[in-house]
């Protein structure tokens, strides 16, 4: 498999999270988002959307970091574990699929794109979304280890990279004991591999 992706993109870490915790062997290929080679044809042949990461399997080219979720769990994971077939534990899955699509990446992934992209956005308005979503993150993890059923699942993934690396975004997690409990869980996992930090002035100030 090759995973065309972006070592500082929370989307391109959770698929190469993904694969190795599954034990999967990939091939890593860097895209230059800053020189624009996502916008180039030959990468919009297999995006059109021009985002990281696109995964290629054999003759499949799957892109979507939450598609490739499903498809690497639904492949590659014989016991079905990470994306149970039973329904009400998939439409769960789903839920928070869908909310790292949405809320996460509106709220605490793009605050990070300003302070570490310098994206210009209404950072201070990002943060207060982020923080109600944490809110509700960390009440979901009041009594679980995981955010579906006793063990992690692709759920665990998808809201995983973005949510460690908030701080990096000016977003404090020192009240958020359940879902920095999580983390923890998360990390723990046989085969974890971390997303590169990069430290910020605003996660500077809320170490100070």
């Amino acid at each position: 498999m090759k995973l065309y992706e972006l070592a500082l993109s929370g989307h391109s870490h959770r698929v190469k999270l993904f694969l190795n915790l599954l034990g999967e062997e990939f091939q890593s290929v860097p895209v230059d988002l800053l020189n624009g080679a996502h916008k180039q044809p030959e990468y919009l042949q297999m995006n059109p959307f021009g985002q990281v990461p696109v995964l290629q399997d054999d003759s499949e080219t799957i892109a979507d970091s939450n598609a490739i979720l499903v498809y690497l769990a639904s492949k590659y994971d014989a016991a079905r574990k990470w994306y149970p077939e039973d329904p009400l534990k998939a439409a769960q899955i789903q839920i928070w699929l869908s909310k790292a699509a949405n809320e996460l990446a509106n709220s605490v992934a793009a605050a990070r794109l300003v302070t570490v992209f310098n994206a210009s956005l209404d950072h201070d308005a990002l943060k207060v979304k982020a923080h109600e979503l944490l809110n509700i993150m960390n009440d979901h993890l009041a009594d679980k280890d995981y955010f579906v059923g006793n063990s992690p699942t692709i759920a665990d993934i998808a809201m995983f990279s973005y949510t460690a690396h908030a701080e990096e975004g000016g977003v404090s997690l020192k009240n958020y004991r359940n879902v920095t409990r999580w983390i923890k869980n998360i990390e723990a996992l046989p085969g974890f591999v971390a997303m590169p930090s990069t430290p910020t002035q605003a996660q500077k100030d809320i170490a100070a």
